[in-house]
Parts: C-alpha cells; structure tokens; sequence
C-alpha cells in the first residue's frame, strides 16, 4: 500500500519560539526569568519573589563544579541573611551544645515573636527601635527579661561565633532591677573552723570546700572539675583552670592561682581517693548536704551554702584591694550592670567600718 504522506510542519508558536531562542542564546538569569505578556504582573511577581525568605538549598557547589550536601541543609549564614534563616543556624547552634528543648524552643519561639512584630529584615537591619519594640510587647516583667535574654544571646552568637554582625541592637536595653540582698559570710575565726571540721569528714569535703572558700569556684565549676584541670608542675604556684562545655558560657573560663596549701591538702585526696577524670563524682546535693555537715561539725549556727563560701572569698578579696573588674575576672562574671551591682555588695562589705 502507498504510504501517507508526511504532514508538513506547521508554524511555530510565539511561546515555542522563545523557548528556542532561550536554548540557542540566553542566559541562564535570562532563561530562568518568568514568561509573562503582561508587564505590570510580571513586574508584580519578581516583587514578590525577591521578599520570599531565605530557601534552604540541600545542595552548594563543590570543587570541580560538584554537588555536595550542605551541612544541617543550611544556606550560608551573612549579614544580608534573613531573620529566618538565622534563626535556624542559631536553633542548630543550640542543640550541638546540648542544650535543653526547652530552653531551644523558648529562645526560638521568642525571635519568631521578634519577626512577627518587626517584619521580615535582614539581621543587619535589626536595631535597638525593633528590641524596644519586641520589649515593649511584653505583658510582663518575667517575659520582658527572657525576651530580651534570648535576643541578646541569639545577637552574641552573630558576632561572637557566627562572625557575620558587629553591631549588637540589644545593647542599651537592661532587664528590671532586682534588689540584690547583701551577703553573709563567714568571719576569719568561723573559716578556720570550717576547714579544720572539713578535714575530720570525708577526704572529698577538703579539698572541695578550700576551692569554694579560697578560689570562690561555683558549685557547678567544683563538680566539673576534672584531674587534669589542677596544675601541679610548680607545687609552689599551682594553677587550677575553670572549662566550659557550654560554648554560651566559655566567657566564665579562666585560670586561678592556688597556694603550697592547696598543693598539700590536694596531694593527700589523690593519695586517698585517685580519681582518674573527675575530682568530686557526686551530685549537686550530696555537696550542699557535705556543707551543711561541715558548718554542724565547726558549730556555726548561720546558715552556709556552697554560695556563702563563694560570697565569703569575694568579701575577702575586696578586703585586699581587689577591684570591681578584678573580681568580675575572679569570678568569672561578665561585665554588665547586674554584675556590677553585684561585686559592689563584697565592696561594700570590705569597707572600714563607720
């Protein structure tokens, strides 16, 4: 049988016609750009692409033009970022430091608090007016002071860790004052009996009562001490380092000078005891209940917490001519105006009487 004939080619369309003309010679940005006949609309949706938040592409650029993926799935972090897209690298940032969910989801849920009332702004364009306004909305003190607790930690970590911000907007802003009650500590004869009952109770309670007493090291910083924290290459100047794990509060580290004594009392416990990582394996509450046996031993009638003898080394300190800024390094306390009000209560408490 005769075969049909072919069919003749019929013209082209417009739309295919730049549909070939965008493969033989446009761009990319040009191939990528919406079809439209309309002017006015296709200049209404490019508007509104470009207000779209941050994607987050699984997949960036390789060496030798290769795909690789992205680590958490996160676009690179800059100061043209959106608040969005910050705010993720900040949640990630939150739960590699092992921090608690619910401390993760209150920091978060506050800086999505901050974008519904600001806008969608690039983090470089958040200043103190949108914190005062974030503040503001408040309907209480307690939310007003975690609000601003969570904007000023998500800033730090823009400028301190991220490197992508030097200006932090929630500078100037200040929590609620909350009157600080003056201190109690222990008086020189009331000290000296409080170690010579330290030493008469388990080999532990010495050495961690001197480093709360003489170094004024926080209950947490005693219980994460760990053996190869205590320098004693110069029995005569032993040093003992504070870490942190917690990258938010590596600012507390530092590293304090001990004495022969500590050397002593510190050899005697590795003789007894032996600990291979940390010092003093027990929980919070086993050393308030070893201090409160203590103070019943040296028959002190006030009360004493591992913070009285934090508050006592301050005190002393002061009354050897420390400083505001000596003891906010001592005690490894940032320098704000909390912290300052503070170490003025052990100044106070230093000075001659009246």
């Amino acid at each position: 049988m005769p075969r049909s004939p072919r069919p003749m080619p019929t013209q082209a369309s417009p739309k295919s016609q730049v549909r070939r003309q965008g493969v033989d010679g446009l761009t990319a940005a040009e191939r990528d750009r919406p079809f439209s006949r309309d002017a006015a609309l296709l200049e209404l949706e490019e508007r509104f692409a470009s207000a779209n938040p941050d994607q987050l592409p699984l997949f960036a650029p390789g060496p030798a033009g290769s795909f690789s993926p992205l680590l958490g799935g996160l676009s690179p972090l800059s100061a043209r970022s959106s608040l969005d897209l910050a705010r993720a690298w900040y949640r990630r940032e939150l739960e590699q430091a092992g921090r608690p969910s619910n401390t993760i989801e209150s920091y978060c849920y506050d800086l999505v608090v901050l974008e519904r009332l600001i806008g969608p702004k690039a983090i470089d364009d958040i200043d103190q007016t949108d914190i005062a306004r974030l503040l503001g909305d408040a309907n209480g003190r307690a939310t007003r002071k975690r609000r601003l607790t969570s904007a000023r930690r998500f800033f730090r970590f823009l400028i301190d860790d991220a490197r992508v911000l030097r200006l932090d907007p929630t500078e100037g802003h200040f929590p609620h004052t909350i009157p600080l009650r003056s201190p109690v500590p222990l008086f020189s004869a009331e000290q000296d009996a409080f170690l010579a009952a330290a030493a008469e109770d388990e080999a532990w309670s010495l050495p961690a009562i001197w480093l709360m007493l003489r170094l004024g090291l926080t209950r947490a910083e005693l219980l994460a001490l760990r053996r190869e924290h205590i320098d004693l290459a110069d029995p005569a100047h032993p040093v003992v380092f504070i870490f942190y794990n917690d990258a938010v509060k590596r600012g507390k580290e530092r590293k304090l000078a001990a004495s022969t004594e500590f050397a002593r009392l510190y050899s005697d416990f590795l003789e007894d005891r032996s600990p291979i990582d940390l010092l003093f394996p027990v929980g919070p509450q086993a050393v308030n209940g070893m201090v409160d046996r203590v103070r019943e031993a040296a028959s002190i009638q006030k009360e004493v917490t591992p913070q009285t003898l934090r508050h006592t080394f301050a005190v002393d300190r002061a009354s050897a001519g420390a400083t505001v800024e000596d003891l906010l390094s001592l005690l490894g306390l940032a320098d704000d105006a909390r912290n300052r009000a503070s170490v003025d209560r052990y100044i106070k408490l230093a000075a001659p009487p009246l």
